[in-house]
Protein backbone atom coordinates (compact mmCIF):
# COMPACT_ATOMS: atom_id res chain seq x y z
CA UNK A 1 0.00 0.00 0.00
CA UNK A 2 1.28 3.13 -1.00
CA UNK A 3 1.16 6.52 1.12
CA UNK A 4 0.27 9.92 -0.04
CA UNK A 5 3.33 11.00 -1.29
CA UNK A 6 4.00 7.62 -3.06
CA UNK A 7 1.02 8.53 -4.97
CA UNK A 8 1.09 11.84 -5.63
CA UNK A 9 4.42 10.81 -7.31
CA UNK A 10 3.04 7.98 -9.63
CA UNK A 11 0.48 10.18 -10.31
CA UNK A 12 3.20 12.70 -11.79
CA UNK A 13 5.12 9.97 -13.15
CA UNK A 14 1.76 8.61 -14.92
CA UNK A 15 1.03 12.46 -16.41
CA UNK A 16 4.41 13.11 -17.69
CA UNK A 17 5.70 15.57 -15.08
CA UNK A 18 9.26 15.20 -15.16
CA UNK A 19 10.48 17.53 -12.29
CA UNK A 20 9.32 19.35 -9.42
CA UNK A 21 10.91 22.69 -8.60
CA UNK A 22 11.22 24.00 -5.10
CA UNK A 23 13.84 23.60 -1.87
CA UNK A 24 14.01 20.49 0.71
CA UNK A 25 12.56 21.10 4.15
CA UNK A 26 11.21 19.75 7.04
CA UNK A 27 7.46 19.40 6.24
CA UNK A 28 8.19 18.04 2.70
CA UNK A 29 10.46 15.21 4.12
CA UNK A 30 7.65 12.98 2.97
CA UNK A 31 7.42 13.94 0.07
CA UNK A 32 10.82 14.57 -1.61
CA UNK A 33 11.26 11.08 0.27
CA UNK A 34 9.19 9.36 -2.16
CA UNK A 35 10.78 11.05 -5.32
CA UNK A 36 14.28 9.07 -3.97
CA UNK A 37 13.63 6.07 -6.68
CA UNK A 38 11.25 8.14 -9.20
CA UNK A 39 11.37 9.05 -12.12
CA UNK A 40 10.81 12.91 -11.49
CA UNK A 41 13.52 14.96 -10.61
CA UNK A 42 13.44 17.57 -7.69
CA UNK A 43 14.94 20.79 -9.15
CA UNK A 44 16.66 22.65 -6.17
CA UNK A 45 16.82 26.15 -6.26
CA UNK A 46 17.94 28.72 -4.08
CA UNK A 47 14.92 30.86 -3.47
CA UNK A 48 11.57 29.52 -3.89
CA UNK A 49 10.52 32.60 -5.83
CA UNK A 50 12.71 31.55 -8.35
CA UNK A 51 10.80 27.71 -8.21
CA UNK A 52 7.62 29.05 -8.93
CA UNK A 53 9.10 31.53 -11.91
CA UNK A 54 10.75 28.70 -13.02
CA UNK A 55 7.69 26.05 -13.25
CA UNK A 56 5.59 28.95 -14.59
CA UNK A 57 8.09 29.19 -17.34
CA UNK A 58 8.03 25.28 -18.26
CA UNK A 59 4.37 25.61 -18.47
CA UNK A 60 4.51 28.53 -20.86
CA UNK A 61 7.01 26.42 -23.12
CA UNK A 62 5.17 23.23 -23.34
CA UNK A 63 1.54 24.15 -22.64
CA UNK A 64 1.87 21.23 -20.31
CA UNK A 65 1.08 21.23 -16.12
CA UNK A 66 4.17 22.02 -14.37
CA UNK A 67 4.83 21.86 -10.73
CA UNK A 68 6.59 23.30 -7.91
CA UNK A 69 6.07 22.81 -4.02
CA UNK A 70 7.16 24.62 -0.81
CA UNK A 71 7.85 23.88 2.54
CA UNK A 72 5.25 25.49 5.83
CA UNK A 73 5.45 28.88 6.28
CA UNK A 74 7.84 31.29 4.78
CA UNK A 75 8.56 28.27 2.55
CA UNK A 76 5.59 28.34 0.47
CA UNK A 77 4.68 32.23 1.41
CA UNK A 78 7.85 32.25 -1.08
CA UNK A 79 6.18 31.22 -4.11
CA UNK A 80 3.43 33.58 -4.38
CA UNK A 81 5.07 36.26 -6.81
CA UNK A 82 5.69 33.28 -9.22
CA UNK A 83 1.99 31.88 -8.87
CA UNK A 84 0.63 35.46 -9.14
CA UNK A 85 2.63 35.43 -12.50
CA UNK A 86 1.44 31.87 -13.91
CA UNK A 87 -2.05 33.00 -13.06
CA UNK A 88 -1.78 36.16 -14.55
CA UNK A 89 -0.34 34.36 -17.58
CA UNK A 90 -2.24 32.22 -17.37
CA UNK A 91 -0.41 28.59 -17.41
CA UNK A 92 -1.16 25.68 -16.12
CA UNK A 93 0.58 25.34 -12.66
CA UNK A 94 0.80 22.91 -9.65
CA UNK A 95 1.86 24.15 -6.32
CA UNK A 96 2.08 22.35 -3.43
CA UNK A 97 2.32 24.13 -0.04
CA UNK A 98 3.46 22.03 2.86
CA UNK A 99 1.24 23.05 6.30
CA UNK A 100 2.40 22.75 9.98
CA UNK A 101 0.73 19.65 11.67
CA UNK A 102 -2.71 19.44 11.62
CA UNK A 103 -3.73 19.60 14.82
CA UNK A 104 -1.23 22.80 15.49
CA UNK A 105 -3.41 24.90 13.74
CA UNK A 106 -4.97 27.86 14.92
CA UNK A 107 -2.87 27.96 17.98
CA UNK A 108 -0.31 30.34 16.62
CA UNK A 109 2.40 27.86 16.21
CA UNK A 110 5.97 28.05 14.79
CA UNK A 111 5.64 29.27 11.07
CA UNK A 112 1.84 28.81 11.26
CA UNK A 113 0.00 30.65 8.45
CA UNK A 114 -3.13 30.34 6.60
CA UNK A 115 -1.76 29.30 3.00
CA UNK A 116 -5.30 28.30 1.89
CA UNK A 117 -6.24 32.10 2.14
CA UNK A 118 -3.20 33.63 1.17
CA UNK A 119 -2.89 31.88 -1.84
CA UNK A 120 -6.61 32.53 -2.98
CA UNK A 121 -6.14 35.65 -5.26
CA UNK A 122 -3.49 33.68 -7.01
CA UNK A 123 -5.49 30.79 -8.03
CA UNK A 124 -8.19 28.83 -9.89
CA UNK A 125 -8.33 26.20 -7.10
CA UNK A 126 -6.83 26.31 -3.67
CA UNK A 127 -8.29 23.52 -1.25
CA UNK A 128 -6.01 22.04 2.01
CA UNK A 129 -6.22 18.27 2.23
CA UNK A 130 -7.36 17.89 5.90
CA UNK A 131 -8.36 14.10 5.83
CA UNK A 132 -7.30 11.11 3.74
CA UNK A 133 -10.30 10.59 2.62
CA UNK A 134 -10.28 13.92 0.34
CA UNK A 135 -7.34 11.71 -1.73
CA UNK A 136 -6.85 10.42 -4.34
CA UNK A 137 -10.07 13.13 -5.44
CA UNK A 138 -8.47 16.42 -4.83
CA UNK A 139 -5.43 15.76 -6.60
CA UNK A 140 -7.18 15.10 -9.76
CA UNK A 141 -9.72 17.96 -8.91
CA UNK A 142 -6.26 20.41 -8.53
CA UNK A 143 -5.05 19.26 -11.92
CA UNK A 144 -7.61 19.20 -13.64
CA UNK A 145 -8.60 22.62 -12.69
CA UNK A 146 -4.91 24.21 -13.36
CA UNK A 147 -5.54 22.52 -17.28
CA UNK A 148 -8.82 23.61 -17.92
CA UNK A 149 -8.87 26.80 -16.60
CA UNK A 150 -5.11 27.69 -17.30
CA UNK A 151 -3.65 28.72 -14.30
CA UNK A 152 -2.22 27.99 -10.61
CA UNK A 153 -3.77 25.04 -8.30
CA UNK A 154 -2.96 24.94 -5.12
CA UNK A 155 -2.89 22.06 -2.87
CA UNK A 156 -2.22 22.62 1.10
CA UNK A 157 -1.44 19.20 3.07
CA UNK A 158 0.50 18.85 6.32
CA UNK A 159 3.82 16.81 6.76
CA UNK A 160 2.14 14.05 8.29
CA UNK A 161 -0.17 13.87 5.47
CA UNK A 162 2.37 12.96 3.21
CA UNK A 163 3.53 9.63 4.96
CA UNK A 164 0.08 8.65 5.79
CA UNK A 165 -0.83 5.32 4.01
CA UNK A 166 -3.40 5.62 0.85
CA UNK A 167 -5.64 2.94 -0.24
CA UNK A 168 -4.73 1.36 -3.17
CA UNK A 169 -5.84 4.15 -6.11
CA UNK A 170 -4.99 4.28 -9.65
CA UNK A 171 -3.37 7.80 -10.82
CA UNK A 172 -5.51 9.64 -13.04
CA UNK A 173 -4.28 11.28 -16.11
CA UNK A 174 -5.26 14.37 -16.72
CA UNK A 175 -5.22 16.58 -20.03
CA UNK A 176 -6.28 19.32 -21.22
CA UNK A 177 -9.36 19.52 -23.64
CA UNK A 178 -9.40 21.36 -26.72
CA UNK A 179 -12.80 23.27 -27.08
CA UNK A 180 -13.90 25.07 -30.28
CA UNK A 181 -15.70 27.66 -28.50
CA UNK A 182 -18.46 29.98 -31.11
CA UNK A 183 -20.53 33.19 -30.96
CA UNK A 184 -24.08 32.84 -32.11
CA UNK A 185 -24.81 33.25 -35.53
CA UNK A 186 -26.64 36.68 -34.98
CA UNK A 187 -23.44 38.30 -33.14
CA UNK A 188 -21.24 37.18 -35.51
CA UNK A 189 -23.57 38.79 -38.57
CA UNK A 190 -23.70 41.99 -36.68
CA UNK A 191 -19.34 41.96 -36.35
CA UNK A 192 -19.80 41.41 -40.22
CA UNK A 193 -21.80 44.42 -41.08
CA UNK A 194 -19.97 46.33 -38.77
CA UNK A 195 -17.14 45.68 -40.71
CA UNK A 196 -17.97 45.57 -43.40
CA UNK A 197 -19.23 49.59 -43.23
CA UNK A 198 -15.97 50.62 -42.46
CA UNK A 199 -13.27 51.87 -44.37
CA UNK A 200 -10.29 51.86 -42.13
CA UNK A 201 -10.70 48.82 -39.25
CA UNK A 202 -7.72 48.00 -37.14
CA UNK A 203 -6.60 44.46 -35.87
CA UNK A 204 -5.34 44.87 -31.94
CA UNK A 205 -3.87 41.08 -31.44
CA UNK A 206 -2.57 39.39 -28.23
CA UNK A 207 -1.73 36.25 -27.05
CA UNK A 208 -4.96 35.15 -27.85
CA UNK A 209 -4.40 34.44 -31.21
CA UNK A 210 -1.82 31.51 -30.82
CA UNK A 211 -2.40 29.05 -33.29
CA UNK A 212 -4.50 31.30 -35.51
CA UNK A 213 -1.78 32.68 -37.33
CA UNK A 214 -2.78 31.88 -40.71
CA UNK A 215 -6.37 32.96 -40.02
CA UNK A 216 -5.61 36.01 -38.29
CA UNK A 217 -3.29 36.88 -41.95
CA UNK A 218 -6.60 36.07 -43.59
CA UNK A 219 -8.95 38.04 -41.97
CA UNK A 220 -6.13 41.12 -42.23
CA UNK A 221 -6.33 40.70 -45.93
CA UNK A 222 -10.18 40.42 -46.48
CA UNK A 223 -10.91 43.70 -44.83
CA UNK A 224 -7.57 45.50 -45.48
CA UNK A 225 -6.28 46.09 -42.11
CA UNK A 226 -3.05 46.59 -40.38
CA UNK A 227 -1.93 44.67 -37.28
CA UNK A 228 -0.97 46.30 -34.05
CA UNK A 229 0.06 43.80 -31.32
CA UNK A 230 0.35 43.59 -27.39
CA UNK A 231 3.18 42.85 -26.12
CA UNK A 232 2.51 39.16 -25.04
CA UNK A 233 1.10 38.70 -29.08
CA UNK A 234 4.35 39.94 -30.14
CA UNK A 235 5.22 35.72 -30.33
CA UNK A 236 1.90 35.22 -32.22
CA UNK A 237 1.82 37.66 -34.48
CA UNK A 238 4.63 39.79 -35.52
CA UNK A 239 6.55 36.83 -37.94
CA UNK A 240 5.75 36.26 -41.62
CA UNK A 241 3.08 39.12 -41.37
CA UNK A 242 2.89 41.37 -44.29
CA UNK A 243 0.02 43.40 -42.16
CA UNK A 244 2.08 43.96 -38.89
CA UNK A 245 2.37 47.73 -38.02
CA UNK A 246 4.27 47.72 -34.94
CA UNK A 247 3.00 47.61 -30.94
CA UNK A 248 1.30 49.78 -29.20
CA UNK A 249 1.04 50.42 -25.45
CA UNK A 250 3.83 51.99 -23.32
CA UNK A 251 6.35 49.64 -24.39
CA UNK A 252 4.99 50.62 -28.27
CA UNK A 253 6.12 52.85 -31.37
CA UNK A 254 4.40 55.87 -33.21
CA UNK A 255 3.31 53.50 -36.01
CA UNK A 256 1.09 50.91 -33.71
CA UNK A 257 -0.26 53.95 -31.70
CA UNK A 258 -1.27 56.18 -35.05
CA UNK A 259 -3.08 52.60 -36.68
CA UNK A 260 -5.27 52.44 -33.77
CA UNK A 261 -6.07 56.24 -33.00
CA UNK A 262 -6.83 56.59 -36.54
CA UNK A 263 -8.80 53.66 -37.36
CA UNK A 264 -13.34 53.81 -37.67
CA UNK A 265 -13.19 50.53 -36.12
CA UNK A 266 -11.36 48.89 -34.05
CA UNK A 267 -11.30 44.66 -33.94
CA UNK A 268 -9.50 43.30 -30.63
CA UNK A 269 -8.49 39.64 -30.90
CA UNK A 270 -7.60 37.65 -28.06
CA UNK A 271 -5.96 40.05 -26.49
CA UNK A 272 -6.30 42.69 -22.88
CA UNK A 273 -3.86 45.38 -23.27
CA UNK A 274 -4.61 47.28 -20.24
CA UNK A 275 -3.64 50.80 -21.23
CA UNK A 276 -6.30 53.00 -21.80
CA UNK A 277 -4.91 56.22 -23.50
CA UNK A 278 -4.06 53.69 -26.13
CA UNK A 279 -7.30 53.03 -27.30
CA UNK A 280 -9.09 55.38 -29.87
CA UNK A 281 -12.10 57.00 -28.63
CA UNK A 282 -15.35 57.31 -29.84
CA UNK A 283 -14.85 54.44 -32.46
CA UNK A 284 -16.80 51.06 -32.58
CA UNK A 285 -15.17 47.79 -30.94
CA UNK A 286 -15.47 44.51 -31.66
CA UNK A 287 -13.49 41.79 -29.03
CA UNK A 288 -13.32 38.29 -29.75
CA UNK A 289 -11.97 36.46 -26.54
CA UNK A 290 -12.44 32.71 -25.35
CA UNK A 291 -13.39 34.37 -21.75
CA UNK A 292 -16.55 36.88 -21.77
CA UNK A 293 -15.78 38.44 -18.86
CA UNK A 294 -12.49 39.78 -20.17
CA UNK A 295 -14.89 41.89 -22.56
CA UNK A 296 -15.37 45.12 -22.05
CA UNK A 297 -12.76 45.63 -19.23
CA UNK A 298 -11.21 48.21 -21.03
CA UNK A 299 -12.81 50.13 -23.41
CA UNK A 300 -16.94 50.21 -24.41
CA UNK A 301 -17.64 47.08 -26.59
CA UNK A 302 -20.69 47.03 -29.35
CA UNK A 303 -19.72 43.37 -30.60
CA UNK A 304 -19.18 41.17 -28.16
CA UNK A 305 -17.59 37.58 -29.65
CA UNK A 306 -16.94 35.02 -26.96
CA UNK A 307 -14.89 32.31 -29.11
CA UNK A 308 -11.91 30.81 -29.38
CA UNK A 309 -9.90 33.09 -32.07
CA UNK A 310 -9.23 31.07 -34.69
CA UNK A 311 -12.63 29.68 -34.87
CA UNK A 312 -14.20 32.51 -34.65
CA UNK A 313 -12.27 34.30 -37.66
CA UNK A 314 -13.48 30.75 -39.32
CA UNK A 315 -16.85 31.39 -39.09
CA UNK A 316 -16.52 35.22 -39.41
CA UNK A 317 -14.44 35.34 -42.62
CA UNK A 318 -17.67 34.02 -44.93
CA UNK A 319 -19.74 36.95 -44.16
CA UNK A 320 -17.18 39.89 -44.70
CA UNK A 321 -17.09 41.16 -48.39
CA UNK A 322 -13.44 41.87 -49.38
CA UNK A 323 -12.73 45.48 -48.68
CA UNK A 324 -12.64 48.05 -51.89
CA UNK A 325 -9.80 50.46 -50.72
CA UNK A 326 -6.14 49.42 -49.23
CA UNK A 327 -5.40 52.91 -48.24
CA UNK A 328 -5.70 53.01 -44.73
CA UNK A 329 -3.65 49.59 -44.62
CA UNK A 330 -1.37 51.27 -46.97
CA UNK A 331 -0.32 54.17 -45.01
CA UNK A 332 -0.21 52.38 -41.72
CA UNK A 333 2.30 50.68 -43.52
CA UNK A 334 4.17 53.25 -44.57
CA UNK A 335 4.34 54.76 -41.17
CA UNK A 336 5.36 51.89 -39.81
CA UNK A 337 8.48 51.38 -42.59
CA UNK A 338 9.33 55.09 -41.31
CA UNK A 339 8.91 54.59 -37.48
CA UNK A 340 10.94 51.06 -38.07
CA UNK A 341 13.97 53.19 -39.86
CA UNK A 342 14.03 55.57 -36.85
CA UNK A 343 14.57 53.07 -34.21
CA UNK A 344 17.02 50.94 -36.36
CA UNK A 345 18.89 54.18 -36.93
CA UNK A 346 19.33 54.45 -32.69
CA UNK A 347 20.46 50.46 -32.68
CA UNK A 348 23.76 52.14 -33.75
CA UNK A 349 27.35 52.38 -31.67
CA UNK A 350 28.64 54.55 -29.15
CA UNK A 351 31.10 56.77 -30.16
CA UNK A 352 34.53 56.76 -28.52
CA UNK A 353 34.55 55.71 -24.90
CA UNK A 354 30.86 56.06 -24.38
CA UNK A 355 28.83 53.63 -22.90
CA UNK A 356 27.36 50.70 -24.75
CA UNK A 357 23.56 51.85 -26.42
CA UNK A 358 20.90 49.50 -25.14
CA UNK A 359 19.71 49.33 -28.49
CA UNK A 360 22.18 48.79 -30.03
CA UNK A 361 23.16 45.56 -27.63
CA UNK A 362 19.43 44.17 -28.22
CA UNK A 363 20.22 44.38 -32.04
CA UNK A 364 23.16 42.45 -31.70
CA UNK A 365 21.69 39.81 -29.82
CA UNK A 366 19.13 39.63 -32.17
CA UNK A 367 21.32 39.46 -35.63
CA UNK A 368 23.48 36.38 -33.64
CA UNK A 369 20.89 34.41 -31.87
CA UNK A 370 19.45 30.96 -33.43
CA UNK A 371 16.33 31.13 -35.09
CA UNK A 372 14.53 29.26 -32.69
CA UNK A 373 16.08 31.41 -29.81
CA UNK A 374 14.18 31.77 -26.57
CA UNK A 375 13.96 35.69 -25.44
CA UNK A 376 12.97 36.21 -21.83
CA UNK A 377 13.35 39.96 -21.01
CA UNK A 378 13.70 41.31 -17.29
CA UNK A 379 10.79 43.77 -16.66
CA UNK A 380 12.05 47.26 -17.34
CA UNK A 381 14.21 48.84 -19.70
CA UNK A 382 15.47 45.22 -21.16
CA UNK A 383 11.54 44.52 -21.83
CA UNK A 384 11.60 47.72 -23.93
CA UNK A 385 14.21 47.16 -25.60
CA UNK A 386 13.43 43.51 -26.34
CA UNK A 387 9.96 44.75 -28.01
CA UNK A 388 11.54 47.21 -29.91
CA UNK A 389 14.60 45.46 -31.30
CA UNK A 390 14.20 41.42 -31.39
CA UNK A 391 12.34 40.07 -34.52
CA UNK A 392 10.47 37.14 -33.84
CA UNK A 393 10.10 33.96 -35.96
CA UNK A 394 7.85 31.17 -36.48
CA UNK A 395 10.32 28.99 -34.18
CA UNK A 396 11.14 32.11 -31.85
CA UNK A 397 9.83 32.75 -28.42
CA UNK A 398 9.45 35.65 -26.55
CA UNK A 399 8.28 35.06 -22.81
CA UNK A 400 8.25 37.42 -19.71
CA UNK A 401 6.67 38.80 -16.85
CA UNK A 402 4.25 41.08 -19.16
CA UNK A 403 0.83 40.47 -17.52
CA UNK A 404 2.14 40.98 -13.58
CA UNK A 405 5.06 42.90 -14.40
CA UNK A 406 7.72 41.44 -11.59
CA UNK A 407 11.72 42.01 -11.15
CA UNK A 408 13.78 39.65 -11.48
CA UNK A 409 11.86 37.30 -14.11
CA UNK A 410 14.46 36.63 -16.52
CA UNK A 411 17.24 34.88 -14.77
CA UNK A 412 14.27 32.46 -12.93
CA UNK A 413 12.44 31.85 -16.16
CA UNK A 414 15.19 31.16 -17.94
CA UNK A 415 15.68 28.14 -15.76
CA UNK A 416 12.05 26.79 -16.77
CA UNK A 417 12.41 27.64 -20.55
CA UNK A 418 16.09 26.16 -20.43
CA UNK A 419 15.11 22.87 -18.79
CA UNK A 420 12.74 21.87 -21.21
CA UNK A 421 15.41 21.74 -24.05
CA UNK A 422 18.99 21.75 -23.25
CA UNK A 423 19.50 21.90 -26.93
CA UNK A 424 17.43 24.90 -27.40
CA UNK A 425 19.07 28.63 -26.88
CA UNK A 426 17.68 30.63 -24.12
CA UNK A 427 18.67 34.02 -23.37
CA UNK A 428 17.68 36.17 -20.83
CA UNK A 429 17.72 39.78 -21.02
CA UNK A 430 18.73 40.76 -17.52
CA UNK A 431 18.78 44.06 -15.84
CA UNK A 432 21.40 44.74 -13.08
CA UNK A 433 18.77 45.48 -10.87
CA UNK A 434 16.73 42.29 -11.10
CA UNK A 435 19.84 40.26 -11.70
CA UNK A 436 21.19 41.78 -8.29
CA UNK A 437 17.69 40.96 -6.95
CA UNK A 438 18.10 37.23 -7.36
CA UNK A 439 21.71 36.68 -7.89
CA UNK A 440 21.56 33.31 -5.63
CA UNK A 441 19.61 31.59 -9.07
CA UNK A 442 23.28 31.68 -10.84
CA UNK A 443 23.73 28.69 -8.32
CA UNK A 444 20.96 26.66 -9.79
CA UNK A 445 22.38 27.05 -13.21
CA UNK A 446 25.46 25.92 -11.84
CA UNK A 447 24.17 23.40 -10.14
CA UNK A 448 21.75 21.56 -12.53
CA UNK A 449 24.58 22.97 -15.76
CA UNK A 450 21.92 25.08 -17.57
CA UNK A 451 23.20 26.60 -20.60
CA UNK A 452 21.60 29.89 -20.10
CA UNK A 453 23.01 32.44 -21.27
CA UNK A 454 22.48 35.59 -19.38
CA UNK A 455 23.07 39.43 -20.69
CA UNK A 456 23.39 42.29 -18.47
CA UNK A 457 21.93 45.53 -18.99
CA UNK A 458 24.29 47.37 -16.40
CA UNK A 459 23.55 50.73 -16.46
CA UNK A 460 24.11 50.87 -12.32
CA UNK A 461 20.77 51.91 -11.58
CA UNK A 462 17.03 51.13 -11.42
CA UNK A 463 16.90 52.45 -14.91
CA UNK A 464 13.46 52.51 -15.53
CA UNK A 465 12.51 53.94 -12.62
CA UNK A 466 14.93 56.76 -13.19
CA UNK A 467 12.28 57.60 -16.18
CA UNK A 468 9.18 57.24 -14.57
CA UNK A 469 10.35 59.83 -12.07
CA UNK A 470 11.82 61.80 -14.32
CA UNK A 471 8.50 61.61 -16.40
CA UNK A 472 6.96 62.72 -13.56
CA UNK A 473 8.85 65.71 -12.60
CA UNK A 474 10.93 64.06 -9.47
CA UNK A 475 14.84 64.04 -9.75
CA UNK A 476 16.02 60.63 -9.61
CA UNK A 477 16.50 59.16 -6.15
CA UNK A 478 17.64 56.03 -4.61
CA UNK A 479 17.73 54.28 -7.71
CA UNK A 480 21.40 54.07 -8.11
CA UNK A 481 23.10 50.35 -7.53
CA UNK A 482 26.70 50.09 -6.78
CA UNK A 483 27.61 46.72 -9.06
CA UNK A 484 30.48 44.65 -9.52
CA UNK A 485 31.86 43.04 -12.50
CA UNK A 486 29.19 40.20 -13.36
CA UNK A 487 31.03 38.13 -15.62
CA UNK A 488 33.82 38.27 -12.76
CA UNK A 489 31.01 36.94 -10.36
CA UNK A 490 30.06 34.95 -12.75
CA UNK A 491 33.60 32.94 -12.95
CA UNK A 492 33.92 32.84 -9.04
CA UNK A 493 30.56 30.83 -9.70
CA UNK A 494 31.77 28.06 -12.27
CA UNK A 495 30.36 29.75 -15.10
CA UNK A 496 31.77 31.81 -18.25
CA UNK A 497 31.73 35.30 -18.23
CA UNK A 498 32.94 38.58 -19.88
CA UNK A 499 32.71 42.35 -18.96
CA UNK A 500 32.53 44.58 -22.03
CA UNK A 501 32.13 48.47 -21.88
CA UNK A 502 32.84 49.22 -25.71
CA UNK A 503 30.49 49.50 -28.68
CA UNK A 504 33.69 48.24 -30.99
CA UNK A 505 34.27 44.84 -28.55
CA UNK A 506 30.44 44.28 -28.50
CA UNK A 507 30.11 42.08 -31.49
CA UNK A 508 32.86 39.74 -30.87
CA UNK A 509 32.01 39.01 -27.38
CA UNK A 510 28.22 38.52 -28.20
CA UNK A 511 29.08 36.06 -31.05
CA UNK A 512 31.37 34.07 -27.74
CA UNK A 513 29.14 34.02 -25.39
CA UNK A 514 26.03 32.41 -27.27
CA UNK A 515 28.67 30.01 -29.02
CA UNK A 516 30.10 28.81 -25.39
CA UNK A 517 28.87 25.25 -24.25
CA UNK A 518 27.55 26.38 -21.22
CA UNK A 519 25.83 28.69 -18.43
CA UNK A 520 27.33 32.08 -19.85
CA UNK A 521 27.22 35.57 -18.32
CA UNK A 522 27.95 38.68 -20.63
CA UNK A 523 27.99 41.93 -18.47
CA UNK A 524 27.76 45.11 -20.90
CA UNK A 525 28.07 48.59 -19.24
CA UNK A 526 25.23 50.00 -21.20
CA UNK A 527 23.77 53.69 -21.51
CA UNK A 528 22.26 54.94 -17.91
CA UNK A 529 20.69 57.87 -19.43
CA UNK A 530 19.03 56.59 -22.22
CA UNK A 531 15.30 57.36 -22.56
CA UNK A 532 12.50 54.86 -23.83
CA UNK A 533 10.12 57.03 -24.96
CA UNK A 534 6.68 55.70 -25.37
CA UNK A 535 4.32 56.22 -28.42
CA UNK A 536 2.84 59.22 -27.27
CA UNK A 537 3.59 62.29 -24.91
CA UNK A 538 0.96 63.29 -22.45
CA UNK A 539 0.63 66.86 -21.37
CA UNK A 540 1.53 65.91 -18.15
CA UNK A 541 4.90 64.38 -19.45
CA UNK A 542 6.15 67.00 -21.23
CA UNK A 543 5.10 69.44 -17.58
CA UNK A 544 7.08 66.39 -15.52
CA UNK A 545 10.83 66.54 -17.73
CA UNK A 546 10.75 70.36 -17.83
CA UNK A 547 10.17 70.29 -13.37
CA UNK A 548 12.67 67.51 -13.39
CA UNK A 549 15.24 69.97 -15.45
CA UNK A 550 14.16 72.68 -12.95
CA UNK A 551 14.68 70.82 -10.08
CA UNK A 552 17.79 68.99 -11.02
CA UNK A 553 19.42 72.28 -11.53
CA UNK A 554 18.44 73.78 -8.46
CA UNK A 555 19.51 70.34 -6.68
CA UNK A 556 22.93 71.00 -8.46
CA UNK A 557 23.17 68.32 -10.59
CA UNK A 558 22.85 70.21 -13.73
CA UNK A 559 25.40 67.78 -15.50
CA UNK A 560 22.68 65.28 -15.61
CA UNK A 561 21.01 67.68 -18.47
CA UNK A 562 24.06 68.12 -20.34
CA UNK A 563 24.50 63.93 -20.10
CA UNK A 564 20.60 63.57 -21.08
CA UNK A 565 21.03 65.77 -24.37
CA UNK A 566 24.15 63.77 -25.14
CA UNK A 567 22.90 61.01 -25.23
CA UNK A 568 19.19 61.59 -26.48
CA UNK A 569 19.48 64.11 -29.07
CA UNK A 570 19.92 61.34 -32.15
CA UNK A 571 16.50 60.33 -30.99
CA UNK A 572 14.74 63.99 -32.54
CA UNK A 573 17.94 64.31 -35.73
Amino acid sequence: MANVAEHFISTFEANGIDRIWGIAGDSLNGFTDAMRNSDVEWMNVRHEEAGAFAAAAEAEMTGELAVTAGTAGPGNLHLINGLYDAQRSRVPVLALAAHIPAEEIGTGYFQETHPQELFRECSVYVEQVSDIGQLPRLLSIAMRAAVEKRGVAVLVISAAMFVTELPDAKPEIIKATNSRILPATEELNRAADLLNGCKKVTILAGAGVAGAHDELLEIAERIQAPIVHAMRGKEHVEYDNPYDVGMTGLLGFTSGYRAMIDAEALLMIGTDLPYRQFYPEDVPVIQIDSRGEQIGKRVPVEVPLVGTAKDTIRELLPLLKPAKSSRHLSKMLDHYKKTRSKLDDLARPSRGSRPIHPQYLTRVLDEKASDDAVFIPDVGSPVVYASRYIHTTQDRRVIGSFAHGSMANALTMSLGAQVVSRDRQVIALAGDGGLGMMLGELLTVREHNLPVKIVVYNNSSLNFIELEMKAGGFVPFATDLQNPDYGKVAEAMGIWGKHVERSKDLPGAVKEFLAHDGPAVLDVVTERAELTIPPTISAEQVKGFSLYALRTVLSGKGSELVDLAKVNLRHIL
